[in-house]
């Protein structure tokens, strides 16, 4: 799949102001700082589609962007640490928890891992939970650029292992990117396209 149109749609608080539109969604989601917005605008090929910032927790409200005028791109707050208040962060993590269990345009959730960190409790707990939810999610490892090319493989099958350990009877379908390179562009576009 190539992108070839990409447009903002809305950005909202509520589950209940999403577009109507039955247009099948695509959420991305992960802590703050795991390189998001980068990865959004290097699968879409444009700058500025999501903000990019180098402050953590940029992103507080839920975005929907019209690709190709067939699907919803849904880029959602971060979870874990960002520089907002506990009040903000409840507000912000509460939609997050009812755009999953309500929005049932929801196609596909790809939860951003930063390839560098071992597995943190955080996302390990949120992937239970997506589990547990029967939501369809995909690991995506970002910033592989930052790994020399002999270690990704193997930095890749640990943390994969370390799901094995836990709930996981078989690790969820998971892509390499770099937003730097474009690595794992075709590859993760071409998964969307096969659930279309």
């Amino acid at each position: 799949m190539r992108v070839k149109s990409a447009s903002f749609v809305i950005s909202n608080a509520k589950v209940s102001q999403c577009p109507k539109s039955s247009l099948p969604e695509f959420a991305f989601i992960g802590r703050s700082n795991v390189g998001k917005s980068s990865l959004i605008n290097m699968l879409t090929e444009r700058k500025q589609l999501a903000k990019t910032s180098g402050k953590p927790g940029k992103t507080q409200l839920i975005n929907h962007f019209l690709i190709n005028k067939k699907w919803h791109l849904v880029d959602l707050p971060g979870y874990g640490y960002a520089r907002v208040s506990k009040k903000t962060k409840k507000e912000f993590q509460g939609y997050i928890t009812a755009y999953f269990l309500e929005r049932k345009q929801l196609v596909n959730a790809f939860v951003l891992i930063d390839i560098r960190h071992k597995p943190q409790e955080i996302d390990l707990e949120f992937m239970e939970w997506m589990g547990t939810q029967q939501i369809p999610f995909s690991i995506i490892f970002t910033k592989a650029d930052k790994l020399p090319k002999n270690k990704i493989e193997s930095t890749v099958d640990a943390y994969l292992n370390t799901l094995l350990e836990g709930v996981w009877e078989a690790t969820p379908p998971h892509f390499i990117t770099s937003a730097a390179s474009s690595l794992g562009k075709d590859t993760v576009l071409a998964y969307i396209e096969t659930l279309l």
